[in-house]
């Protein structure tokens, strides 16, 4: 337990307060550990693994993790934390949304000690009179201090009401389900401890706040996501989380051994001190290890390196074909590896399309497809036809 305790106080940025963190985990309690789960944007990647791994390192420690779905503040749009109001979400959107979370998270978590919650539960019964109660707990000073509310109204761009009250329903949901610790990234921080503040108003000993960093994405820049395409995900192929390591910057690679395994520091430094390709290498492997096969870590690596080498790798997929002839764009469309024409072209252009190991940069040319052919796209599809 001392040493899952270590890891968490380990990876997180800040801790409100680390003394009320000791005082519960040594109450003998089974503590709450709430988490606020996004109905938006329902596909995890190894950013996201952060805070899933400190949770399952509570769970190991015998405490109660519960997902607090925003179906509520979804379904009236919250804010984005960027420059304008998030689109609102359909019922049927949020309940889909939290489907497709919970089946990804308990990748890493312990489905039994999981439960999920919908914040309209209790945020929807509640009257006029319950949300005037509710607003009179804070100053609009104090809500105004949250940087992207600050920032839009110095600006002169939209900022609704709705909006400067979701801080305040994200802080009730930690009053209803009475939360001994709430945990996030380093951009919740704001709604977090209003969460805190609120549990004191309401006679409730108050939640620990625990927020964690944002990985940084494979860009080495912008935080990890998939709108960027910078992202290692959760559900990626073993072989697509190795490749992906592998593109990891050097500078940062440290991190993510730190934020998204498990492994001590001790180990770490020891992985780092070696040849930085063979740590990448090493990287792969762990990820493999928590979310796949380690004992496919071998075969993964000798297909990468022989790809790396301009050679195609054997036993890839076959396709069958009727044609005797089709004009690539059609063939890229037609083996999946493009949605449409336009897509095809745009592969082609990019220099990214071969045909039997040979590039192909002209959009019109006819392929012969009366003998097998092998169609790459990037260093890592393949596709052979067949008759």
């Amino acid at each position: 337990m001392n040493n899952s305790l270590e890891i968490i106080k380990r990876k997180a940025v800040q801790i409100f307060s680390e003394e009320d963190l000791d005082k519960k985990i040594n109450s003998g309690k089974k503590l709450i550990i709430k988490l606020g789960a996004d109905p938006s944007r329902p596909d995890l990647h190894i950013g996201h693994s952060v805070v899933l791994r400190v949770l399952k390192q509570f769970q190991d420690m015998g405490h109660e993790v519960v997902f607090v779905v925003g179906d509520f503040t979804g379904m009236i749009g919250d804010p984005s934390g960027k420059n304008k109001t998030r689109p609102a979400l359909t019922f049927e959107e949020t309940r889909k949304s939290a489907e497709t979370y919970l089946a990804q998270a308990t990748k890493i978590l312990d489905k039994s000690k999981t439960r999920i919650a919908f914040n309209s539960e209790w945020l929807s019964k509640m009257n006029f009179e319950d949300v005037v109660k509710l607003a009179s707990k804070y100053t609009v000073a104090r809500i105004m201090e949250r940087d992207d509310f600050k920032n839009r109204f110095e600006n002169n761009l939209p900022l609704s009401m709705h909006e400067l009250l979701y801080p305040l329903m994200q802080g009730y949901d930690s009053v209803e389900l009475n939360a001994d610790i709430e945990i996030g990234g380093t951009d919740q921080t704001f709604n977090l401890l209003v969460g805190r503040e609120l549990q004191k108003d309401y006679g409730q000993e108050s939640q620990v706040v625990m927020t964690f960093p944002l990985l940084v994405g494979l860009d080495g820049k912008e935080k990890m996501s998939k709108s960027l395409d910078n992202y290692i995900g959760l559900t990626d192929t073993p072989f697509e989380k190795f490749e992906k390591s592998m593109k990891i910057p050097d500078e940062v690679l440290r991190q993510y051994f730190e934020l998204a395994t498990d492994l001590t520091i001790e180990k770490i430094d020891e992985i780092m001190n070696k040849d930085i390709r063979i740590a990448h290498m090493e990287f792969a492997r762990e990820l493999l290890k928590m979310y796949d096969d380690e004992r496919e870590f071998e075969e993964i690596k000798s297909r990468y390196e022989n790809i790396a080498k301009g050679n195609i790798p054997d036993n890839i997929e076959q396709i069958r074909v009727s044609e005797n002839n089709l004009n690539i764009c059609d063939l890229l469309v037609k083996v999946g590896f493009a949605n449409s024409k336009s897509e095809a072209k745009r592969m082609i252009l990019g220099n990214g399309v071969k045909v039997d190991g040979k590039l192909v940069d002209d959009c019109s040319k006819i392929i012969d497809l009366t003998e097998s052919k092998v169609i790459q796209f990037g260093k890592n599809k393949f596709v052979q036809t067949v008759r």
